[in-house]
């Protein structure tokens, strides 16, 4: 996932750094300011990484980024030793409008020493060094609407959201798809994904499918051709049950 550099001479491979990033699933809740995300070297070399945060919408059945300056990530670039870690402080600089939930991506991008290594010998080493890139879901409320979970703080139930999901199999070029609507005030991560057909159940993909953001469509292939009387099943922002999804109508 990125951008290998090549170097020549003795041929060598090295690892990229191994970049620890917690907690996966950030928020900025709407009596908050600013939220913590914390990075961490796991690896042998020194990582340096560049932060942005961009808007994150759906169209086209995909994901779309642009530019913003709505949340800040602070430091925007960070060096950080083996062993160590650092905080990135994610910061609101506008109100979110009450009852919305807005949608970005946090890019975490490592940037390659320009250095190449010593080989054994003391000459210079070939190696192929790959810049790895990281991206994290953040989302951010309005007054009046929550999404995560949080025993550490008080909630009024009345503002939960929860996403509103119906599903259609559309074919396009001969292949079959699975379409998914969120009709809801929040996003949906879709986990566990799968299509029940008859006695069979068959997965679209192990583990994580994707995200659906509110007043979103998207699509994603199926494993084969969809019977009519097929039901699609999800684990939905990472619920202990899996839940049937509604046709759409």
């Amino acid at each position: 996932m990125g951008l290998a550099l090549v170097f020549l001479g003795v041929a060598k491979v090295q690892a990229a750094s191994s970049v620890l990033i917690w907690p996966i699933d950030p928020v900025l809740e709407a009596d908050q300011q600013a939220s913590a995300l914390w990075l961490e070297n796991r690896g042998s070399e020194t990582a340096n990484l560049q932060v942005r945060v961009f808007a994150w919408s759906q169209s086209g059945f995909g994901d779309q980024y642009q530019n913003q300056r709505d949340v800040i990530g602070s430091p925007p670039v960070a060096k950080i030793e083996p062993g160590q870690k650092q905080l990135v402080r994610l910061t609101r600089t506008r109100e979110i409008p009450p009852g919305q939930e807005l949608a970005y991506r946090i890019i975490i991008d490592e940037i390659p020493s320009a250095t190449p290594p010593a080989a054994e010998d003391g000459k210079t080493a070939a190696a192929i060094r790959f810049q790895m890139r990281y991206s994290v879901p953040l989302f951010a409320y309005g007054a009046g609407l929550w999404s995560k979970e949080d025993a550490t703080r008080k909630r009024d139930p009345k503002g939960v959201g929860v996403p509103d999901l119906s599903w259609r199999s559309v074919a396009v070029d001969g292949r079959s798809y699975v379409e998914v609507r969120n009709q809801g005030a929040v996003h949906a991560r879709l986990t566990d994904v799968a299509l029940k057909q008859g006695g069979q159940s068959k997965p679209l993909v192990e583990g994580l499918l994707g995200y659906v953001l509110p007043g979103a469509v998207m699509r994603w292939p199926a494993p084969g051709a969809i019977a009519g009387e097929s039901a699609l099943q999800v684990r939905v922002n990472g619920a202990a049950q899996l839940q049937s999804v509604s046709p759409a109508r």
